[in-house]
């Protein structure tokens, strides 16, 4: 009981936290990096889709009429003020909800020295300043299981509230729930489930269509096993205590081992077209905001193949 009320301690503070640094890392991000996506959104069939021409209820601009139209098309009142033919295009509207998924299992809540973060600070600062840019940009942000679709400004205060009174047992993957085909899934955990599990978890998210990120948030301890001499590694889902005597004879089989869970998740991804990449907690989190973005926008191209999952993140 001492230990559950410890985590619980832990998660909230980590959601001040991350309340906080999230909105410093959204607002700092370079705005002409985050203009030049928004113009490459009206391009392709970004993440951004508004401001395109087609069928919807906003008016977006007039444009010339060009020859062959249906004369129906001509508004003539603008049409009437000089001696061309005007069109009232309609703004684009595509109904577009991004699902963001902070792991907050007792595993999240480890950080070595060398970490900017623990694990659970750093997705949750991801989480919200993603959701942050998103609903600037128009989009719906919800939290499977915890938060229903919401395009309120107050996003991040909505996300961080509801998980501060969120009593269900923290799970290290999202719930199962059939989401719309053009939704968008980002799944932030360490993932250090079986992979049997997060294949379960794929089919039930794929299903209907939809597409997804999953990153592999780790501790840059996690990456290397840098331990030596006699440790106690305890599981912090379960509580049990593995004790190595000579924990650098451990190592290589660790990375090995590591590099194995790594390449099945890929082939999972791989599979259903979505994207993984791993990111460490001693990395930039506007860095890993930045990819998450592109890569966004990427899958709504048409084009997921061009951006490499990888420690890039």
């Amino acid at each position: 009981m001492a230990a559950d009320n410890r985590h619980q301690n832990e998660e909230i503070l980590a959601v001040r936290r991350a309340d906080g640094e999230s909105r410093t890392l959204a607002a700092s991000l370079p705005r002409l990096v985050l203009e030049a996506r928004r113009i490459a959104a009206n391009v392709i069939h970004g993440l951004h889709g508004r401001r395109r021409a087609g069928a919807g209820e906003n008016f977006w601009q007039y444009r010339r009429f060009v020859s062959g139209e249906p004369s129906q098309n001509v508004d003539w009142r603008r049409s009437a003020r000089d001696d061309h033919l005007y069109v009232r295009e309609l703004e684009w509207e595509a109904s577009h909800t991004v699902w963001i998924w902070p792991d907050r299992s007792p595993s999240m809540a480890f950080a070595s020295r060398e970490a900017r973060d623990s694990k659970l600070e750093r997705g949750l600062i991801v989480a919200f300043a993603l959701a942050e840019l998103l609903v600037a940009g128009g989009e719906r942000v919800g939290i499977p299981g915890l938060l229903n679709p919401t395009a309120s400004l107050n996003v991040i205060d909505k996300m961080a509230e509801a998980m501060l009174h969120d009593e269900k047992t923290r799970a290290s993957l999202p719930p199962s729930f059939v989401p719309a085909a053009l939704a968008e899934i980002i799944v932030l955990s360490d993932f250090w489930s079986p992979v049997s599990e997060i294949r379960t978890m794929l089919a039930g998210l794929s299903s209907s269509g939809a597409h997804g990120t999953m990153v592999q948030v780790v501790d840059p301890a996690e990456e290397s096993f840098p331990y030596s001499g006699r440790v106690e590694f305890v599981e912090p889902e379960i509580g049990s205590v593995i004790t190595a005597g000579r924990a650098e004879s451990w190592a290589s089989d660790y990375v090995a081992r590591l590099a194995l869970h790594r390449d099945q998740i890929r082939a999972e991804t791989n599979k259903l077209d979505w994207l993984f990449t791993t990111h460490a907690t001693d990395r930039s989190a506007a860095e890993l905001l930045l990819f998450l973005h592109a890569g966004m926008q990427v899958s709504k191209g048409g084009g997921r193949s061009i951006v490499k999952a990888g420690r890039s993140a």
